[in-house]
C-alpha cells in the first residue's frame, strides 16, 4: 500500500512534467510505485515478436513488434517503465560504439550482422540508428548551455511500431535517479494485438507530417519544387519580439555635432578595458551616456529617437542577417531573386521548406549537408551527413536549416597536424548607415583552424570538420595572425594572390549588405541615424570546378567575441569607436565597402 503523503510529494515534485507529458492522472500512482521499487514488468504483459515478410524486408520496415500477452485496459495500472539501452551525444557516439556489447545489442535491435568488423558495423549502426533514436535536452549546470542528448530505448521500447491512430504513447520521464521512458495505453488492447505509437506525434501540418514520418513511411517528394523564394513578411517577424522604428522627423540632419568627449555606457567588459582614447569616457549612467553599447538586444528605437543625440550599437531589424535562417532568406534577394549568389551555399529551411529540400536531396544524391539551428553559436547542435533519415530527425531538436556542405574547401597545411586542415576566416564589419549604405571592414581578419587533416569521413569528429575550438574542452587552439597567414598563403598557394582572393571576399560582404538593406523593415535592416553596429562575418574558401577560389558565407554574428581582436590589436576598440562615432577613417586600418 502506498503512503498517501509520499505519493503527494511525488506528485508535487513531478506534476509539471506529468501534465506537460500528457500522462493521465489514473497512471500517476502506479507510476510512483514502479519508480519507487524500480519495477520493470513490461515483459509480463508483452513479448517481442519478429516480423516475417513475404518479400525481402526493406530498410524502413520494422524487424520487431511488441505483442500483448493478454487483454489490457487503458483504465487500469497499465503504465510501464522502459529502460534506455544507450544515451549519448553525437560527438561521443563513435567512442561508445567501440564497446562490443553495446555494438552487438544495437545490431540485434536493428537487424544488422554483428559479425562484421567493428568499424564497418559502427558505420552501419550510424546509418540505421535514426529510426530508433529519441532525443531530449538537458541544461549544463556549469555554464547554463543546452546539451542535446540522444538515446535508444531498450528492446521493448524499440519494438513499438508506428500507426497514425496509436493505441499507446511513449514519453521520456526524468527523475533525480535518472531518465526513463514511459509506455502507457491510450486504448484497450487484446491478447495478441501489436502496440503502435505515433512517431510524428503533435505534427498536424500534412506536409510536415509526411516528411517527419519518411524514415518509416517513405514517400515521393517530386511534387515539391526545388526552387524556393523569399518568404512573406510574416516569416521575418514570426518568433521575434517586435521592434519599434525611429521617428525620423526627430533628426534635422544626418550628421551630429561633434562633442569634446563622448560618454559610453557599455555592458561589454572588453570595451571598459580597452577603450582608452581620450575622446571617450566610460560611465555607468545610461541617461548621461552619449553612446549605448549593449550586449543584450535593443528594440525600442522609437523612444530612443526622442533623444536624437544618443547613439546605440544596433540597427532595427538587423536580425535579418544575424539569425541563420533569415540570413539565407535575405540573401535570396541577390539580383532580385533571379540568381543564386555563388557565395551562398544551397540552403533550405527545414521548417517551411522541408518538402522542397527532400525533393532536391533525392535529385542530387551524393551531396553532403550541414544542418544548423537558427540561432545557436559555438558549433552547438550542428550535424554533417548525407543520411536522409538523420536529417529528417533533426528538426525535432529545434528549427534548423540544411545547407550544402563544402566538400572541396581550400585547405591550410599544418606541420603540427601533418596534413591539410579546414580553416575559416572572420571579418569584422562596421555598419554606419543603411541608406545610402556606408560600411567598413577591419583589415585584420581572424583565423580558426581544424585540428585534424580533412577528408570526407567521420563527420562526427569535431576536430576534423569544425574550426571553433575556443569552447571545446582539451582541444588545441592554433593562433596565427593575419600577416603571418598571408605569408604562409603565398607559399602554399603562390598562383592565387591573396589580394585577389580578398577582393572577392569584400565584394561578397558588400553584396550581402545590399541584400539586407534593399527591403524595408521588417524584411530588411532599417535606417536609423542613431545606429552604429559591429558584426563578424564567418566565411570559408571553396574550390570551384574550374579551380577558382570562391568565398562562401557561413554566418554573420551579432555581438561577436572580440577577445582575440583586443589581444592582437590593443587599439581595436579605439579605432572602431573613432570610425563609428567620430568619422575618423583610417585607410590603413579599414576597407570601405
Amino acid at each position: 500500500m502506498v503512503h498517501i503523503t509520499q505519493l503527494q510529494k511525488f506528485v508535487d515534485q513531478y506534476k509539471t512534467q506529468l501534465l506537460s507529458s500528457g500522462i493521465p492522472e489514473t497512471y500517476w500512482e502506479p507510476l510512483y510505485k514502479k519508480l519507487l521499487y524500480q519495477t520493470f514488468d513490461a515483459g509480463e504483459c508483452f513479448q517481442l515478436v519478429k516480423i516475417e515478410y513475404d518479400e525481402p524486408k526493406q530498410p524502413h520496415e520494422p524487424l520487431w513488434g511488441l505483442q500483448a500477452l493478454r487483454d489490457l485496459s487503458n483504465k487500469e495500472e497499465n503504465i510501464f517503465l522502459i529502460d534506455h539501452a544507450w544515451t549519448y551525444q553525437i560527438s561521443q557516439a563513435r567512442n561508445h560504439l567501440q564497446y562490443s556489447p553495446l555494438r552487438s545489442r544495437l545490431a540485434n535491435i536493428l537487424g544488422l550482422n554483428d559479425e562484421l568488423n567493428s568499424e564497418e558495423l559502427i558505420e552501419q549502426i550510424f546509418d540505421n540508428m535514426w529510426r530508433i533514436n529519441c532525443t531530449y535536452t538537458v541544461k549544463d549546470v556549469k555554464n547554463g548551455e543546452q546539451n542535446q542528448m540522444w538515446y535508444v530505448m531498450d528492446e521493448i521500447g524499440c519494438a513499438v511500431q508506428h500507426r497514425d491512430i496509436p493505441n499507446c504513447r511513449i514519453v521520456p520521464f526524468f527523475t533525480s535517479e535518472g531518465a526513463y521512458s514511459l509506455l502507457f495505453l491510450l486504448l484497450n488492447v487484446e491478447d495478441g494485438d501489436l502496440l503502435y505509437r505515433d512517431f510524428a506525434e503533435g505534427i498536424n501540418d500534412p506536409v510536415a507530417r509526411k516528411v517527419a514520418l519518411s524514415p518509416w513511411v517513405p514517400i515521393s517528394f517530386e511534387d515539391f519544387p526545388t526552387d524556393v523564394h523569399i518568404p512573406s513578411e510574416d516569416y521575418f517577424t514570426s518568433g521575434h519580439i517586435p521592434e519599434t522604428l525611429p521617428d525620423l522627423s526627430q533628426f534635422n540632419c544626418s550628421d551630429k555635432e561633434e562633442k569634446e568627449k563622448y560618454y559610453v555606457y557599455t555592458q561589454y567588459d572588453l570595451i571598459k578595458q580597452f577603450l582608452s582614447d581620450q575622446k571617450f569616457e566610460i560611465t555607468s549612467d545610461e541617461d548621461k551616456a552619449d553612446i549605448l553599447w549593449y550586449t543584450e538586444h535593443f528594440r525600442d528605437f522609437e523612444t530612443l529617437s526622442k533623444n536624437p543625440k544618443k547613439f546605440v550599437n544596433q540597427f532595427p531589424y538587423e536580425y535579418v542577417i544575424t539569425v541563420k535562417d533569415l540570413l539565407c532568406m535575405t540573401c535570396r534577394r541577390f539580383k532580385n531573386n533571379t540568381y543564386r549568389a555563388d557565395w551562398m551555399p544551397v540552403t533550405y529551411n527545414l521548417v517551411n521548406e522541408i518538402g522542397n529540400f527532400a525533393n532536391y536531396f533525392h535529385k542530387n544524391p551524393g551531396k553532403f549537408w550541414i544542418i544548423k539551428p537558427y540561432n545557436l553559436a559555438r558549433g552547438m547542435d550542428i550535424h554533417i551527413t548525407q543520411n536522409f533519415n538523420y536529417i529528417m530527425r533533426l528538426p525535432c531538436t529545434g528549427p534548423k536549416i540544411a545547407q550544402e556542405y563544402l566538400t572541396n574547401p581550400v585547405l591550410f597545411y599544418r606541420n603540427d597536424c601533418e596534413g591539410q586542415v579546414k580553416f575559416d576566416l572572420r571579418y569584422v564589419i562596421l555598419l554606419k548607415k543603411v541608406r545610402p549604405l556606408q560600411a567598413y571592414v577591419f583589415k585584420e581578419f581572424f583565423l580558426r583552424f581544424a585540428n585534424k587533416p580533412f577528408d570526407l569521413s567521420h563527420f562526427d569528429d569535431y576536430e576534423k570538420h569544425f574550426t571553433v575550438m575556443n569552447y571545446t574542452e582539451n582541444a588545441q587552439l592554433k593562433h596565427l595572425k593575419c600577416e603571418d597567414f598571408k605569408k604562409e598563403w603565398s607559399k602554399q598557394y603562390m598562383d592565387y594572390h591573396w589580394d585577389a582572393v580578398e577582393g572577392k571576399i569584400l565584394e561578397m560582404l558588400r553584396e550581402i549588405l545590399d541584400c539586407a538593406t534593399v527591403a524595408d523593415a521588417p524584411c530588411g535592416i532599417a535606417e536609423n541615424p542613431q545606429s552604429r553596429a559591429l558584426y563578424a562575418a564567418d566565411l570559408m574558401l571553396d574550390w570551384t570546378e574550374t579551380k577558382e577560389i570562391q568565398p562562401k558565407i557561413l554566418e554573420i554574428n551579432y555581438m561577436p567575441d572580440c577577445q582575440r581582436a583586443c589581444d592582437y590589436y590593443p587599439d581595436f576598440f579605439n579605432d572602431i569607436f573613432k570610425l563609428l562615432f567620430l568619422n575618423v577613417e583610417k585607410n590603413d586600418i579599414f576597407y570601405k565597402l
